[in-house]
């Protein structure tokens, strides 16, 4: 019996991202976010034995960076074509074309050794990509954004490339869609590139922020480039070019509807001119960068911002003043802790970790190694992208009678 036609496309996506069927399984539970597909599922939609759902579609377009509604067309003939046998033979011709126009452009398909350097094409090159295949990769690269305040970057590695995968297999079909795509795909380039540094491959994290400059100059979108300043200021050379880094993405993210982002830049700004020595100007940015939270709502701004939340904007303070060991970091610390309430959330690691290295540079050494003891079983539980640097930092600080802890710490640092 010969093998149908939608069967062999799947087969055929699957071979052109050269995968095993286990590694497509994998690749469809990265790009959905749960482990439920299993290898002798993919077996059976390729063999033609079942049709995946319209949602496991969603998830295979995602994961094989092609566009959704091809394959939902596809995925309708093959469904029809089981419900009536009898016609089999009068649809053959069709499904022959459709074969050829899906199929041949799936074979002929590249694929580099990285994410942020494949130029992937296009199922069928004369058609542009629908609204709702557009919708769907924009929303799930906010999505990541959101997910990074819970994960560790190990876990998010694979989702994070596998969609940016697909954000570029889209783009050269994108039509009215190309800019907010073209945002999108920076976005997840930017989010890609921290994992990166998180994991400690930097040469990989300065390819992404690249790509995410890029990305911001065609789209003509200056807040997509104080992502990668920002991101990328993480890992400056020295203090001096972390605050040109930063002072360039408080540039980009002025005006209306960037409240959220300004916020950041300018705490980060305070962060970095807290290291370099400069007080004033430390002390300066935090209260613009308090003003500016004022104005923000961090949910509905741009996608990336969803981890600038009110616990995070209580780490920059607690990061600056514990630096410059000013009075205020008693009240900030409690007013946080108070934030932080019983149940720790998503994003407390981060202040938790800002919390013990301010109060152990603030000469406050007792409280910061009772937080720190906080965060070394806050972080193993409660993975983030942010938990490892925050503990190499602690570890540095904390007295000698806390031996044990720091060396936990290092550990930690290093997996």
């Amino acid at each position: 019996m010969a093998m149908d036609p939608f069967a062999e496309l799947l087969r055929h996506l699957r071979l052109n991202a050269e995968r095993t069927q286990d590694e497509q399984a994998h690749a469809i539970n990265a790009a959905s976010g749960r482990a439920t597909m299993t290898r002798r599922e993919v077996g059976r939609y390729e063999k033609g034995s079942n049709v995946p759902t319209d949602h496991t579609l969603g998830n295979i377009a995602l994961a094989c960076g092609v566009p959704l509604e091809p394959l939902l067309r596809e995925a309708k003939a093959a469904r029809a074509r089981r419900r009536d046998r009898n016609k089999v033979e009068a649809e053959d011709l069709d499904d022959v074309k459709r074969r050829t126009l899906l199929g041949g452009a799936v074979v002929g398909a590249a694929a580099a050794a990285e994410p942020w350097g494949r130029l992937a094409y296009a199922l069928s090159r004369s058609s542009k990509i629908d609204p709702e295949s557009a919708g769907i990769l924009i929303d799930h690269a906010a999505l990541l954004h959101v997910d990074e305040l819970s994960e560790s970057a190990r876990s998010l590695q694979a989702r994070v490339e596998s969609h940016l995968d697909a954000i570029t297999a889209a783009l050269p079909r994108a039509g009215t869609h190309e800019r907010a795509l073209t945002i999108a795909a920076g976005e997840t380039a930017a989010l890609a590139g921290w994992v990166a540094w998180d994991l400690g491959d930097h040469d990989k994290a300065t390819a992404y922020y690249g790509v995410t400059s890029e990305c911001a100059k065609k789209a003509g979108h200056p807040p997509l480039r104080a992502l990668a300043l920002g991101y990328a200021s993480y890992g400056a050379s020295n203090p001096a070019k972390a605050l040109e880094m930063l002072a360039q993405a408080a540039q980009d993210v002025r005006g209306r509807g960037n409240a959220t982002a300004a916020a950041w830049a300018l705490g980060r700004y305070a962060e970095e001119a807290a290291l370099s020595g400069d007080d004033v100007g430390a002390l300066r940015a935090l209260e613009q960068a308090k003003f500016a939270y004022d104005f923000a709502d961090h949910t509905s701004e741009q996608a990336w911002v969803r981890f600038v939340t009110p616990y995070r904007m209580d780490s920059l303070t607690l990061s600056v003043y514990g630096e410059l060991k000013r009075q205020e970091l008693t009240a900030t610390a409690d007013s946080a802790v108070s934030r932080l309430g019983g149940e720790l959330p998503d994003s407390g690691v981060v202040v938790l970790g800002d919390l013990a290295s301010a109060l152990l540079r603030g000469g406050d050494v007792d409280r910061g190694t009772y937080v720190a003891h906080q965060f070394a079983a806050a972080a193993e539980s409660k993975p983030n992208t942010m938990g490892r640097q925050r503990a190499h930092a602690i570890a540095a600080d904390l007295p000698d009678t806390e031996h044990d802890l720091a060396s936990h710490l290092l550990r930690f640092a290093t997996l």
